[in-house]
């Protein structure tokens, strides 16, 4: 990985009258999935059991803002054929390298999640011991993204990985039987619209968009030679199409476990609730698809948050880019050191990584919305941006503003 971007691969698929390669969609699941790791699966299971179908309307709404501000970022720094913390720092002198900072310190305190997430994992699905699991787990992680042969190959991993979790998810969907007309029905006509739905929809975008995610993709596709504004179409799709796919994993898992909320199972009793519901569901083999959805979740949101954390340090100097898969080992290492340490992840590094991901967002966003709008030096090349996608890109950047402060509020909450 610390080579030079390989070539495009030469595998097509067609979105739309857009063909896009398999370097794109490598990039587009690279994001999505790195969106879907243990985290992700708490929340949906946590808000499913308390909200019932009314949570089709957050994840709804959650889909919309996700789409404007992944639209904005990823067309600005694929048509600007840079990485986001080079576009910072050409804007505003510093601004890369406080970005980055937290870019990487909130990567690094999620990935103890993802770590530990692969122990469940392999727990749940082999009965191994979740610690040995881990090990092996973060191993895996560090070979894939150190071996070049294994590294262009990256792509195609991150799509099948994709694949599996959707396929997986959606056959305990189908078997628990959820009430699919009640949540198509809440989803545009909820029951409710208290604070709880209010806050299942921040944290949901949060948890998909916030932090390094969002930049996943958009890293990946100009490491892969697919920036340039002669791209900016499948680039576009690409980037809506990553949000939907991560949409459609979380719309399954909120069906599957929504069937089994419906049936009157009090999942959230239990000592793992996702575990729980996928058992409840299927039996002995939901639990195992359960461990395995969980460890390909875990798995690939540890490449995802190794992959780009280190992405945003590599241009600040030749030796760093030299040191890539040395970068990558030490960021996968402490990660792991620190699970095995602590026995799990620690509650109080995990909210601070989640308000670190309030602020990362609008942060970022707001200096990508700052290099479309002005001309005044032309980072996009001649490029005119669209203004209905700066007004849409606005007004999501506006609602993670609010998000911000909700997460800073949080955090002083949490040491008085």
């Amino acid at each position: 990985m610390g080579e030079a971007p390989h070539a495009p691969t030469k595998v097509r698929l067609r979105l739309g009258r857009i063909t896009v390669s398999s370097s794109l969609l490598g990039a587009m699941f690279l994001m999505a999935i790195s969106a879907v790791g243990p985290g992700f699966i708490a929340q949906t299971t946590t808000f499913t059991a308390q909200l019932g179908a009314t949570f089709a309307f957050a994840i709804f709404l959650s889909i919309l803002v996700d789409i404007a501000v992944q639209l904005n970022i990823w067309r600005v720094v694929g048509v600007a054929n840079m990485r986001a913390q080079d576009l910072a720092n050409k804007v505003l002198p510093g601004a890369g390298y406080v970005l980055a900072v937290l870019i990487v310190f909130g990567g690094l305190v999620f990935n103890v999640g993802n770590i530990a997430g692969t122990g469940l994992g392999l727990n749940a699905m082999l009965g191994m011991d979740a610690r040995v699991a881990a090990v092996l787990s973060a191993g895996l992680a560090v070979v894939i993204l150190a071996v070049k042969a294994l590294g262009v190959a990256l792509d195609r991993m991150m799509i099948g990985l994709g694949l599996l979790m959707i396929g997986l998810t959606l056959y305990v969907a189908i078997v628990s039987q959820p009430p699919v007309g009640e949540a198509m029905r809440q989803s545009v006509m909820p029951e409710t619209l208290g604070s709880d739905v209010f806050l299942a929809t921040v944290t949901i975008i949060g948890g998909t968009i916030g932090g390094y995610i969002t930049y996943a993709g958009a890293h990946r596709l100009i490491e892969n030679g697919q920036g340039g504004k002669e791209n900016v179409s499948a680039i576009t799709k690409t980037s809506v199409t990553g949000i939907l796919v991560t949409g459609l994993i979380r719309v399954l898992l909120f069906l599957a476990i929504l069937g089994v909320v419906a049936g009157g199972v009090a999942v959230m009793e239990a000592d793992n609730p996702p575990a729980e519901a996928f058992h409840q569901a299927a039996g002995e083999v939901g639990l195992r698809l359960f461990g395995l959805i969980m460890w390909a979740a875990a798995v690939s949101s540890v490449i995802g948050a190794a992959y780009t954390s280190i992405s945003f340090v590599t241009t600040f100097h030749p030796l760093l880019e030299k040191w890539r898969g040395s970068l990558v080992t030490v960021f996968i290492g402490i990660s792991l050191v620190v699970f095995l340490v602590s026995g799990q992840a620690p509650d109080t590094l995990l909210v601070l990584a989640g308000a670190l991901n309030g602020v990362i967002l609008p942060v970022g966003l707001g200096i990508m919305l700052w290099v479309a709008a002005r001309r005044s030096h032309d980072l996009l090349h001649g490029y005119r941006y669209p203004k209905w996608l700066v007004a849409i890109g606005v007004a999501a950047w506006a609602l993670t503003v609010f998000m911000a402060l909700q997460s800073l509020g949080g955090i002083a909450e949490l040491w008085q």
